[in-house]
């Protein structure tokens, strides 16, 4: 049934990030010192493979149409602690006989505040590079 494999591999187009996240941050304060860095580390327990059909014209032999959105809700643990959740979705951009591609956000709700990201998505476990666009809340705060 040509259908499991294709729905398995767009399930993989989120899952990519096997089990783990690492996200980098740069803080670009005001004035003329050096960026400082930071790695955070999650493992990540997936939220339920969960598409939502949003195109009523559906392509044969994929199980996907343009504009269809794949939503999650994970769960971030780091050193077997939970420490907090991301929530997000992604826009089916290209589909079969193309490779399937996504346009995805999330937000990471984390104990010192939120990290908002974008990024592409493609099946396989292929890592995702992420874009933040919004960085920890007492960083913000700082930078008055």
């Amino acid at each position: 049934m040509r259908k499991v494999p294709l729905a398995g591999a767009a399930a993989a187009l989120v899952l990519g990030l096997a089990g783990a996240l690492s996200i980098s941050a740069v803080s670009q304060a005001a004035g003329p010192s050096a960026a400082k860095t930071k790695t955070l580390v999650f493992h990540v327990v997936f939220s339920p493979f969960s598409p939502i059909a949003a195109n009523n014209v559906r392509p044969p032999h994929s199980p996907f149409a343009l504009g269809d959105e794949l939503t999650f809700h994970d769960q971030l643990f780091s050193r077997g602690q939970h420490v907090g959740d991301e929530v997000g979705s992604c826009v089916i951009v290209s589909i079969p006989p193309n490779p399937v591609l996504a346009n995805c956000s999330l937000v990471a709700r984390l104990p010192g505040g939120n990290i908002a990201a974008q990024f592409p998505s493609t099946a396989g476990p292929t890592p995702k590079d992420l874009a933040l666009t919004g960085g920890y809340r007492h960083l913000s705060q700082h930078r008055r």
